[in-house]
């Protein structure tokens, strides 16, 4: 499929996978199942040969954001990209993602936000699949320090708009937004782009995008980021939260795809991260679900979720967890695929650490194969996040400058619900 001026295209360019299917061999006491993604998929051996664009299959390298740049990862690579026990930190591959470059024409013109009496254009263009949280200097926001309302026509025939303005409430509740947008000549495209920073006397902080569009070939899009900081209610510890909602709909078929992900720090070391994904072209389907629970003394729990389908009735799968706690912990999965008849396989395994170098391993499948033994072997897994509380606070800079409003002279206190 050809790439339109927008690049929308892009992301629709899908192959229909095929299934294969190869016997799988019980481990031995040199084999070490399950340490690494790749390991675990020589003992699985179900693959779906198609785009890896299609389905939230492993893959082997790629570029994300720079959060994941910094060793973010939904994979057990090898020993290198893992903690040992004994916290031997070392770097990890970044999470696979579909950048792509955009090829168009709109780059020659301004920037989103240009001087006044000078019409915004848009450099929009539907969000990138697999890309994570962007850092809030990817966005550029610059925010107007007056009220403005203005429009105008361009050479095209196009419009734009841009305002800005302030709204106050309750607790010094404060939000400084732009909002700005246009549309062609004929009404075929149309984009519009939102961004606001808020804060309070609590110490509440957010800065934020919102941005959607359309095209003449009846693509569509819609994305939001936000950022912010508040101290949590039960501990009274800083917390920074990071979020991105992103979808896309191509218009000429049925084709599509959501993604949330989410990101939350606390100056204690406690980080949590995860993400939703859904996508579909046409008969087929796929989901994607995975997470990350750090609590900042020593327990980690990681998990992720993948399936897909098709209108035929053919769904394929994987799924894995693991929980630690000073080298102490467990690991289980499962592979599994179902045909357009109905029969179902599957494979699941799992391993208990018990800390001393010895690792309990065990599975079985539908074919009849099955494995129990001990074996002598190190135990790796991530300890801590690679990107934390450090990294989120020199990386969100713009928002902890956000100024509150001053408060009035006399002194006033925040607005305390009691529930009555």
């Amino acid at each position: 499929m050809a790439t339109n001026h927008r690049g929308f295209a892009a992301h629709f360019e899908f192959s229909l996978p095929k299934l294969s299917v190869s016997d799988g061999l019980a481990p031995t006491k040199k084999q070490r199942m399950c340490y690494s993604r790749v390991q675990l998929t020589t003992l699985s051996r179900i693959s779906c040969c198609c785009s890896d664009t299609v389905l939230p299959i492993r893959r082997a390298n790629g570029s994300g954001n720079s959060n994941e740049k910094k060793g973010e990862n939904r994979r057990f690579e090898s020993n290198n990209s893992l903690h040992r026990v004994r916290f031997l930190a070392s770097h990890a591959m970044p999470f696979a993602s579909a950048k792509y470059r955009f090829s168009s024409e709109q780059q020659k013109f301004y920037p989103r936000c240009t001087p006044r009496n000078s019409g915004p254009r848009s450099l929009d263009a539907p969000p990138t699949r697999d890309t994570g949280i962007a850092n809030e200097k990817d966005w550029g926001i610059s925010l107007l320090n007056e009220n403005v309302h203005e429009s105008g026509t361009n050479e095209d025939g196009s419009t734009w708009y841009r305002e800005s303005g302030e709204d106050l409430g309750e607790n010094g509740y404060w939000c400084r937004w732009t909002r700005m947008g246009g549309k062609s000549h004929d009404g075929s495209s149309e984009w519009v782009e939102t961004w606001w920073e808020k804060s309070d006397w609590s110490g509440y902080k957010e800065l934020g995008v919102e941005k959607s569009g359309r095209n003449a070939e009846g693509d569509s899009w819609w994305e939001t980021w936000q950022e912010l900081l508040h101290q949590d209610e039960w501990s009274n510890v800083a917390r920074i939260e990071k979020t991105a909602h992103k979808q896309a709909k191509k218009g000429s078929e049925n084709a599509g795809w959501y993604e949330k992900w989410w990101e939350k720090y606390d100056a204690k070391g406690w980080t949590e991260k995860g993400t939703h994904k859904y996508g579909r072209l046409n008969e087929q389907s796929w989901w994607e679900k995975w997470g990350e629970h750090y609590d900042g003394f020593g327990s980690v729990l990681k998990w992720t979720d993948k399936w897909a389908e098709t209108e035929v009735g053919s769904k394929w799968g994987d799924k894995w967890e693991e929980k630690f706690f000073e080298g102490v912990g467990a690991r289980q999965g499962e592979t599994w695929h179902v045909s357009p008849s109905g029969e179902r396989w599957s494979r699941t395994w799992g391993e208990e650490h018990f800390g001393n170098r010895k690792v309990h391993k065990y599975g079985k499948s539908t074919d009849g194969e099955s494995w129990d033994l001990v074996v002598d072997e190190e135990t790796y897994y991530e300890a801590e996040p690679h990107y934390g509380w450090a990294d989120v606070v020199g990386d969100s800079s713009q928002l902890l400058s956000i100024k509150p409003r001053e408060r009035p002279q006399g002194g006033v206190f925040p607005m305390l619900d009691f529930g009555s």
